[in-house]
């Protein structure tokens, strides 16, 4: 299959993206006074970074103004200038000259883009490295919006000064930007913070800590029935389930590499009876590799496959934390496989199978990403350069044995080993990485793993690292999102809501509630004194598949009317008619409803 490479490089909006973010910078230092950053083109628009003060009451001014540079089609070149001139350029900018420091060390040359002319009323430089637009006229004015302010630390670090981040976006048309702002509309309502809370499924406690999740009833319901899902898939394929500690001695990380490369970004434990240092687990691996080591293997031991669900804790930056998109403590559908060189191939086509049967039951497209190294940055990577070639080229043609659409991701390899990554589309467009397949040749080598061959001698093992449907905490993140809340019979908490109209038909009601629990389906009674309506409205604000609706006719013909959270009315049923086809509907996982 073909390979799509440095898609948000070639994007033809990219040099229009680019440009507009220019021009924002020059209107925002000549009108505020707040001193541009830094700030790039993204995939949905741009954003500029400013040490200033920046309120949204000043958004519809700075628009605009940039409406006025864009109209006098200001030139828009690019140059190079030396070290020097960067210097006296840019003097009174602090971050300009740090960026330029940089760029001298990393032995670049220095490039700038310039919008109209110096000494005329619109004029900016930057340091910048392309792609623009000719001049400020081939951008849309009305194609343009600015649309939040944000907080944002220079480098990311909290250390170090806080900044204004300003996001925008352009399109080459107005339809193609009101097409956009639907869409983030859409977004909002379906925000996975709003609708957690809305839908009782998750909080978070100041007194707990940020970035720790706790989970209430119904989204540990959700939680939890993604992961027996999981589970239930492999254990079909003689996956074993393991279950380690959340903590380990550094020299645990130490002999993984994890120590070296990530330390800072992990929990250090404290002991109060020894000296010993220990961290709370950011991942399963050196710890699954222990119990490979817990006794000899053979070549007719092997494939070993072992699973993993325990809890996984990374320091994240509180400024990165964001819902459950990015948490502190989560838990991932952890594999690894423990294989002769020869059962690779094997291994990895069954993983592939599994996760497509599983992105088809979420109802996701999806492509994958072939995650490689830097080739700017080796040191970054552990093992032979000519291990990582010959991975790298296996990967490739694993994908194309499989029909697998890919691109490649230069520098998304994970430090021992190249991976394949899911990319899966949600309901709103967007891609999230679930999945991931790595052949890892470093890990076995550094924790001395072995095996007797068929010959009687020692070889060392593959290992390959396999997740699903990744964290299941982000994955029902994207779920709420993507389903808007209004989950599938077979993931939603409660699947029955039971509407007597009346306080008569109550005990009706319950009697159906028992026949319903027998069968497993999840209902809850509104027996409350309010109104049918208040009821059926409250059914639908928690986005509860099916009401039971039962009056004097229900009653009297021992059925229940049905009417779907979408609002349309199936009219009376039998009971049996309308279990059975929930049931039918739950075990294939089917998304509609009827």
């Amino acid at each position: 299959m073909s390979k799509m490479k440095n898609e948000l490089k070639n994007d033809p909006l990219m040099p229009i993206r680019h440009s507009t973010e220019h021009v924002m910078q020059l209107v925002i230092e000549k009108v505020l006074g707040a001193k541009k950053v830094m700030g790039p083109a993204i995939d949905n628009g741009f954003y500029g970074d400013f040490d200033g003060k920046i309120t949204e009451e000043d958004l519809e001014k700075i628009q605009s103004e940039m409406e006025k540079v864009i109209k006098n089609d200001l030139p828009i070149s690019m140059g190079k200038i030396s070290y020097e001139d960067a210097k006296e350029t840019f003097k009174n900018n602090k971050f300009k000259l740090e960026i330029i420091e940089e760029v001298k060390s990393r032995g670049e040359e220095i490039g700038v883009c310039e919008i109209g002319k110096k000494g005329e009323e619109y004029y900016d430089i930057d340091i910048c490295g392309g792609p623009h637009v000719e001049s400020t006229g081939k951008i849309n004015p009305k194609a343009i919006k600015l649309l939040s302010i944000a907080g944002a630390y220079w480098k990311g670090d909290s250390n170090k000064e806080m900044l204004t981040r300003v996001y925008g976006t352009v399109f080459f048309t107005e339809e193609e930007l009101k097409k956009h702002l639907d869409s983030l509309e859409d977004a909002k309502r379906r925000d996975h913070r709003k609708l957690g809370r809305e839908l009782d499924l998750f909080t978070f406690s100041d007194a707990v800590g940020s970035g720790l999740p706790l989970y209430t009833p119904r989204g540990a319901f959700i939680r939890r029935t993604i992961t027996n899902f999981v589970e239930s898939v492999q254990s079909e394929l003689e996956y074993t389930q393991v279950w380690t500690p959340q903590i380990a001695k550094a020299e645990l990380f130490k002999k993984s590499g994890h120590y070296d490369k990530y330390k800072d970004d992990m929990f250090r434990v404290v002991s109060n009876y020894s000296d010993e240092e220990f961290f709370l687990k950011p991942m399963n691996c050196p710890q699954h590799a222990e119990i490979y080591a817990s006794k000899p293997r053979s070549y007719r031991d092997l494939p070993l496959r072992l699973t993993d669900f325990a809890m996984l804790y990374r320091d994240e930056k509180p400024g990165e934390l964001n819902g459950l998109a990015r948490v502190r403590s989560f838990s991932q559908d952890d594999c690894h496989v423990y294989c002769r060189e020869d059962q690779v191939d094997y291994e990895i086509d069954m993983m592939l199978k599994m996760t497509k049967q599983i992105m088809e039951t979420f109802g996701f497209k999806y492509r994958y990403r072939m995650s490689i190294r830097d080739p700017q940055h080796p040191e970054k990577y552990l093992g032979d350069p000519k291990v990582w070639d010959k991975l790298e080229k296996w990967a490739e043609d694993i994908m194309e044995r499989n029909g697998i659409e890919y691109f490649d991701g230069p520098g998304e390899a994970a430090f021992y080993a190249p991976k394949m990554d899911l990319m899966a589309t949600d309901a709103l467009g967007r891609e999230w990485q679930l999945s991931t397949v790595q052949i890892d040749f470093v890990q076995p080598e550094r924790f001395d793993l072995t095996y007797t061959n068929n010959e009687g001698g020692k070889s060392r093992p593959v290992t390959i690292h396999r997740a699903i449907v990744g964290s299941p905490e982000r994955l029902m993140m994207i779920l709420i999102e993507h389903y808007a809340g209004a989950f599938p019979v077979w993931l939603a908490p409660t699947q029955v809501s039971l509407i007597p109209i009346g306080e008569k038909h109550v005990e009706y009601a319950k009697g159906i509630g028992t026949k319903l629990k027998e069968l497993g389906i999840r209902a809850v009674l509104e027996d409350k004194n309010e109104t049918m309506q208040v009821k059926i409205r409250n059914a639908q604000g928690q986005k509860i598949p099916y009401m039971f609706i039962i009056g004097d006719r229900e009653v009297e013909n021992n059925e229940v009317s049905v009417r779907l959270r979408s609002g349309d009315n199936k009219g009376s049923l039998k009971l049996d008619e309308i279990t059975s086809k929930i049931k039918e509907i739950e075990l294939t996982k089917g998304v509609d409803l009827w």
